[in-house]
Formats: structure tokens, C-alpha cells, sequence
């Protein structure tokens, strides 16, 4: 069975063995290759719109995220930090979000439908509530961290 067209043929029932571009089965075992050929798409990587439909409007949601991202990045260059940041903030919960709802959203899928919430998700949140608490005058303020601030500070 060193014959790779005998191999090629051999019909492969291993869950973890796949086909390649042509349909063919190439692993006939368990183990992972030296090398990685290609990697899968992410669950949910296809197109947001209709293949006939315009570039932009297929990838629509990475192209709503990014565009609320830089304006939020131009407001803040506008020195208009806080409603920058939070508007940074809330494109990746709006990313999040989406992620969550749609079943195909485009370059938006990066990595797992999970890991892809929790990322844009986490990260979202840590900006807004960061935001939220900037100097002067912060919108939200959490008793505990100004005491944790004090003793670090004063006990060293």
C-alpha cells in the first residue's frame, strides 16, 4: 500500500481524516500531519449578503464594526475621549453581538462562534467600563478599586 494512487482510492471512514481540494481522502490515520496544509474556515465565515451582491455589501457587518471604530478613533484624535472610547467599546459589543445573531457574517468570523463573542464581547465591555471611569469627572465610579489604589500606593 506504499502506492499513493492505491491509497488515494481507498475510501477513508475515520471521523478526524478529511478530503482535500479534489474529494479525495489523503489520511488513512488518526494522526496529525507533520505539516498543516490548509486550515478550515471559521463557523459562520461565509458570505453576510448573496454572491451576486457587491464586495462591500457581502462583507457588511466587519465593514459596520470597522467603520464605527474609526469614527470612534476620530473623535477621540478630536479630543472628544470619552464618547470615542465608548463608541470604540460599543462597536465591539455591536460586533459581538452580531456574531451572535447572524449565521454568516464574513471576515467578522475570525475564529469560533465562541471565541469570537467572548473576544469582541470581553474586550467591548473592558473599553466602555474604562471609559466610563476616566479622569476627571468619571461616569461610574467603583469604591473598592480607589481603596486597592490607595494601599498599593502607600504600602510601598
Amino acid at each position: 500500500m506504499s502506492d499513493p494512487e492505491a491509497q488515494a482510492e481507498q475510501t477513508v471512514r475515520d471521523a478526524i481524516s478529511a478530503p482535500d481540494a479534489e474529494g479525495v481522502p489523503r489520511r488513512t490515520t488518526r494522526r496529525f500531519p507533520l505539516f498543516t496544509r490548509d486550515t478550515a474556515r471559521p463557523e459562520g465565515g461565509g458570505r453576510a449578503a448573496p454572491g451576486d451582491a457587491p464586495a462591500p455589501a457581502r462583507q457588511w457587518p466587519i465593514l459596520l464594526v470597522l467603520a464605527l471604530v474609526a469614527l470612534g478613533l476620530l473623535l477621540t484624535a478630536l479630543d472628544v475621549v470619552r464618547i470615542g472610547t465608548l463608541l470604540i467599546g460599543f462597536a465591539l459589543v455591536a460586533g459581538a453581538v452580531i456574531r451572535w445573531v447572524l449565521p454568516d457574517v464574513g471576515m467578522l468570523a475570525v475564529r469560533s462562534r465562541f471565541t469570537d463573542i467572548v473576544t469582541y464581547g470581553g474586550l467591548g465591555l473592558a473599553i466602555v467600563l474604562l471609559a466610563m471611569m476616566m479622569q476627571p469627572h468619571p461616569w461610574l465610579q467603583i469604591p473598592f478599586l480607589k481603596d486597592t489604589l490607595h494601599y498599593t500606593v502607600s504600602s510601598s
